[in-house]
């Protein structure tokens, strides 16, 4: 192991440890407040929430595709729960499975004071082995990372979107697709949309692929592929996608851009709104700005959902802190302050109006707000064990109830049932 590679892996073993840290800390607050709202008998009520985990859900990848004896999920981005048996998960390739072996102790020389040398653990015992996601030996398609990972080797870019039942058996592959994609990020189906379509969000491509239901046609693409801009016909890395009920869409855009941006039910753009308090080009925070940046502003667009009655719009102003709310035209209406540690991946509108959400690098909670920013409930913990969380990117319900999470830093797709 060379130098440079062993001080890059200790780099991404101290961060894990920093979130680890930072996580528990959250936890507490959140965890007191909750246990003042609840009759708290049940000691497993903050971990899981109203839910218990489906062990061995979906089956190991090696199971649902017998050549990959050895390899398991990549950072796995997207789930989207069609009905109870048929459930889509998308992912950026496979990574090697890590059976275990003897801790490695290494000395990093720098990182202390005065540029000491410091001895450390590898793995740090008690935390994930692998982030799954960031990193110069994780999943292909972070980018701003300088990349070493070899293909083959260290990852396989393949089996990007499949579907499985509600037992995790797989139903449908859409391995035929692999090289459309470079970064899956979300997939949706509008609930709207009789032919149930399925659309994949590709933030790498900047571009919005909608496939026939069984995966046999691509319908549509909505953006450029391979060109990113800021215009009515491109994006830059756009994140998420919401619908009313007569067609209209929304695009949250997304990492690079700082806007949202509304289309009718064609793909015909109408119009979009927002300004950046951070600039990607920088890689800093617009100069000038208060503290927070005022409505309108936005830095890391994403996550997206429009509410029937009123057409209400809520975006996650993701890196600060906040949900913003919108007009379906881009009137600011309102402003939910979510403390210094949140970070929203995902948002999802239930059917009694209530928003529920992914915290997914902050606090690592899924959270219940009603949709005047009230917070109801919040429940779950930062953990590698079956029913904890770590990185949860998306989040889907289907008709009977199961919650299914896609954590991109685990590398997986959990199945909650109600308890």
């Amino acid at each position: 192991m060379s130098r440079r590679t062993l001080t890059l892996l200790v780099a991404a073993v101290v961060a894990v440890g920093v979130i680890y840290l930072f996580s528990n800390r959250s936890g507490m607050v959140s965890g007191q407040t909750a246990a003042q709202a609840q009759n708290h008998a049940d000691s497993d009520e903050l971990v899981s929430g109203p839910y218990e985990v489906v062990k061995d859900w979906p089956k190991p990848l090696a199971t649902l595709f017998p050549e990959e004896q050895g390899w398991t999920w990549g950072s796995t981005q997207a789930v989207y729960a069609q009905n109870p048996n048929r459930i889509f998960i998308g992912m950026r390739g496979e990574l090697p499975i890590i059976v275990g072996g003897a801790p490695l102790n290494v000395e990093v020389p720098g990182i202390g004071v005065n540029g000491r040398s410091i001895w450390l653990t590898v793995p740090t015992p008690g935390l994930p082995a692998r982030n799954a996601s960031v990193g110069p030996t994780a999943s292909p398609g972070e980018p701003h990372v300088k990349f070493v990972a070899q293909e083959g080797r260290d990852y396989r870019y393949q089996h990007l979107i499949f579907a499985v039942d509600g037992q995790g058996n797989l139903v449908d592959d859409w391995s035929r697709w692999d090289k459309t994609f470079k970064r899956p990020h979300k997939i949706l189906i509008s609930p709207y949309d009789p032919e149930k379509r399925v659309w994949v969000d590709d933030d790498g491509r900047c571009a919005i692929f909608v496939f026939s239901n069984d995966g046999k046609q691509l319908l549509q693409t909505i953006g450029t592929p391979n060109q990113c801009g800021d215009d009515a016909t491109h994006f830059n890395r756009q994140t998420d996608i919401a619908w009313l009920p007569d067609g209209t869409f929304f695009v949250s855009d997304g990492y690079e851009n700082t806007r949202v941006v509304k289309f009718d039910k064609n793909g015909k753009y109408i119009t979009s709104w927002g300004k950046p308090s951070w600039d990607w080009r920088t890689r800093k925070d617009v100069p000038g700005l208060p503290t927070p940046p005022p409505p309108n502003y936005f830095h890391t667009v994403h996550g997206i959902q429009a509410d029937p009655v009123t057409h209400r719009v809520y975006v996650s102003d993701r890196e600060n802190h906040r949900i913003q709310v919108f007009d379906e035209n881009g009137k600011f209406l309102d402003m939910w302050p979510l403390g210094e540690y949140a970070a929203i991946y995902h948002m999802l509108e239930t059917a009694d109006r209530n928003m529920w959400m992914s915290d997914g690098h902050g606090t690592f909670k899924i959270y219940k707000y009603n949709l005047d920013g009230k917070l109801l409930y919040s429940w779950g913990v930062m953990g590698p064990q079956p029913g904890m969380l770590w990185g949860v990117h998306e989040i889907s319900t289907d008709q009977d109830g199961n919650l299914f999470t896609a954590e991109v830093f685990n590398g997986r797709a959990q199945k909650f049932r109600p308890k």
